[in-house]
């Protein structure tokens, strides 16, 4: 394609990543111009409305948007190798946060069923000690046979060290009824929960491994002082702001435009005499998730935040709504303008 057509060749994609995006940056000859999949479709629509699909069509739609609205499309420029390694880390960690939640729920489901008092004495199931002390007593009958010495034991080896809270154990332990002593209901469902605790096992030594990875690569890039030092953000979201706002600062050239861009602002549409503001739908979701999921943490830890929150729950607001607005009228702009 060199030889026939020279250099540079602008090529037009509905992709901004992926494997055929890889393969084309390898040659320095391609330049890349992502087009929105909706942008083209709406496009198409304009001269199909049967809404007809074929790709040799929508290739040269993509090629006619390129060449009549060359303003509208940004080439493709890849950051840094850190910052590209960073967002791909801290994308599948989510992913895997996501599949403990699920595996989680899964299991709390199968407890409820035949050893609810799992439940009760423990407020969170997805630790080590959780998934010891089931697979050591997967029913209630059992733990109950066990020696109070043997407990004691166990939740000292876990690093279990408050005696108060070791004997409240103990002693919910000794007052506990089973549920259901139907074999057809406990054994089935016992299995069922060992299952999910080698699944979950799997998800924390995942999460463990890619925690390690993103904090040796973050702590490379030079700008992660600067998202490390902002409130609530921690180890798990100072590398996910990081990835963010990036290195290609010169993109936002407003707090507005990020604001758009994430999807942390609402949409609004008139006509006529109505007028609606909801929920913007074309969005990177992870990017949106990454600045909601920031503003929920800094609640509790900036005390301007947490006014900010009380004051739209006073107004009626969800929670999701008051971080949501949070997220918009706050902590955005502070990056971008502050």
């Amino acid at each position: 394609m060199r030889r026939r057509f020279g250099s540079p060749i602008a090529v037009a994609v509905e992709l901004s990543k992926g494997p055929i995006v890889y393969a084309l940056q390898k040659h320095d000859c391609f330049v890349i111009f992502p087009v929105n999949p909706s942008t083209l479709a709406k496009y198409r629509e304009a001269f199909q409305p049967s809404r007809a699909k074929d790709d040799p069509t929508d290739a040269e739609l993509a090629v006619d948007l390129i060449l009549r609205h060359p303003e509208r499309f940004k080439p493709l420029q890849p950051q840094s190798v850190e910052i590209r390694m960073l967002a791909s880390l801290v994308e599948q960690r989510r992913n895997f946060v996501g599949d403990k939640i699920r595996i989680t729920n899964r299991l709390r489901f199968a407890l409820k069923q035949y050893y609810p008092q799992m439940l009760e004495w423990f407020d969170h199931i997805d630790t080590p000690l959780f998934c010891d002390f089931l697979v050591r007593w997967p029913t209630l009958l059992q733990v109950k046979r066990a020696r109070k010495s043997t407990l004691r034991k166990f939740f000292h080896a876990h690093n279990m060290r408050f005696e108060h809270v070791v004997e409240r154990r103990l002693d919910a332990i000794k007052a506990a009824t089973p549920l259901t002593l139907d074999a057809a209901v406990v054994v089935p469902h016992r299995l069922q929960a060992l299952v999910y605790v080698e699944q979950l096992r799997v998800m924390l030594n995942a999460i463990k491994q890619f925690d390690i990875e993103i904090e040796s690569v973050a702590q490379q890039h030079e700008d992660y002082a600067l998202f490390t030092a902002l409130p609530g953000a921690g180890p798990n979201l100072a590398p996910r702001l990081l990835v963010a706002f990036g290195e290609q600062r010169e993109r936002y050239k407003s707090a507005a435009d990020i604001q758009k861009y994430s999807g942390v602002a609402p949409v609004t549409e008139r006509s006529g005499k109505k007028h609606w503001v909801h929920w913007r739908w074309q969005c990177p979701t992870f990017l949106r998730q990454t600045f909601v999921e920031w503003a929920a943490q800094t609640i509790n830890k900036s005390y301007w935040a947490g006014e900010f929150y009380r004051q739209q729950r006073a107004k009626g607001n969800t929670y999701q709504a008051a971080v949501r607005a949070l997220a918009l009228n706050v902590y955005v702009s502070f990056i971008v303008v502050g």
